[in-house]
């Protein structure tokens, strides 16, 4: 099978993880280019790339660096962009790159209106390419074996779940990026932090929301205009209720990253530092039981992000070759992006809001305190 040529735009926090994801998937993928507007970050990473190629007695050609995506894309061929800058610019950079004919890989949340989201899955759609969000916690193996339990009916009824996320974040991570806690390129720890857990929320729970709503409040972050602590209620039209509670105020260090599915018949909790552990697993059927589960599906892991970006993108080059779409594709992405807008509109509105009402309007900038025009 022919190697596709990728692109990564945007060496930032998050692209390491990008660049391993293609060292692992270097039998079907090739990095072509690296892009950045600071060149000493695009040098680094492609130099990264080569480097870990080499440990494993490889030769790589060293990819090209770019300062200027638009640029990339009018003189770069490769098959995948990936899309891993500040969320302010994922919709008009990954609208260039599936313009141009590209497949596409951007970094969640997808964009930060529902109006771009839906260009960009429509714009996909028309040019015949493939659109994916990095979505990878849903990889997990504790996460695969959840939702095959849900898919197989073993809950019987799915009445709750819940998504926790309990982070610190200091003034120091803010201070790194200027963009970070800002409603026009970031949004706040619901957007930012949680987006992860809230996507794995509606995919357990069944997914088509009928409302919503949320409390929001920045308690210890002054230096940024979003929220650092959010709650929010889902529900969701087969009934059940989907509870997230995420905030960057536990002092002094990351507490807990859970996800818990309450149903008639069973009881899953899975924690870990990046949902990477199976703590509850109990169900009437009998057919397994928590060590079981535990001894095939927990995983160390490195930091916060875990290990499914490989897997991510083993299960892109996938669909690529086979015309089939991603797990994660558009539409699927567009999700959790979908429910945390709907609770910033919530949150303002001090009220319930149905699910997708008023949806061309929902932006982050909403909460900067006018809301757009109805």
């Amino acid at each position: 099978m022919e190697k596709l040529s990728f692109a990564v735009v945007g060496c930032g926090r998050i692209s390491y993880k990008h660049i391993e994801a293609l060292v692992k998937n270097e039998l079907q993928a090739v990095l072509t280019a690296v892009c950045d507007e600071l060149v000493d970050r695009a040098e680094n990473k492609a130099g990264e790339y080569v480097t870990a190629l080499r440990q494993e007695e490889k030769q790589p050609a060293l990819p090209a660096v770019y300062t200027d995506y638009r640029q990339l894309l009018a003189e770069c061929p490769m098959d995948v962009v990936v899309i891993a800058t500040e969320s302010g610019k994922h919709a008009e950079q990954a609208l260039a790159a599936l313009e141009a004919g590209k497949h596409v890989i951007v970094e969640k949340p997808m964009a930060l209106s529902v109006s771009d989201a839906d260009r960009m899955i429509a714009t996909a759609a028309a040019k015949g390419v493939k659109l994916c969000v990095s979505h990878q916690n849903r990889f997990n193996l504790p996460v695969q074996k959840l939702r095959q339990a849900v898919e197989a009916g073993r809950f019987g009824r799915i009445i709750a779940g819940n998504a926790r996320i309990l982070w610190n974040r200091n003034q120091g991570y803010y201070e790194q990026a200027p963009w970070r806690g800002t409603y026009d390129q970031d949004g706040g720890c619901l957007m930012n932090q949680c987006i992860h857990n809230i996507d794995l929320l509606q995919w357990m729970l069944g997914g088509d929301m009928q409302e919503i709503q949320a409390m929001l409040g920045n308690y210890i972050h002054p230096y940024i205009e979003a929220e650092d602590y959010g709650s929010i209620q889902i529900r969701f039209q087969n009934g059940a209720i989907g509870n997230v509670e995420g905030t960057v105020c536990v002092y002094p260090r990351n507490l807990e990253e859970t996800l818990t599915v309450l149903g008639e018949k069973g009881t899953v909790v899975i924690g870990g530092a990046a949902l990477n552990e199976v703590k509850v697993w109990q169900f009437a059927d009998g057919l397994d039981d928590l060590a079981q589960v535990q001894a095939a599906c927990n995983k160390q892991i490195e930091s916060v992000y875990g290990w499914g970006h490989a897997p991510l993108y083993a299960d892109m080059i996938d669909s690529i070759h086979t015309g089939r779409e991603p797990l994660v594709n558009g539409a699927e992405g567009k999700k959790g992006m979908a429910i945390i807008l709907h609770a910033y509109r919530a949150a303002q509105q001090g009220r319930a809001v149905t699910y997708g009402s008023q949806r061309e309007q929902l932006v982050c900038a909403a909460m900067k305190g006018s809301l757009p025009k109805l």
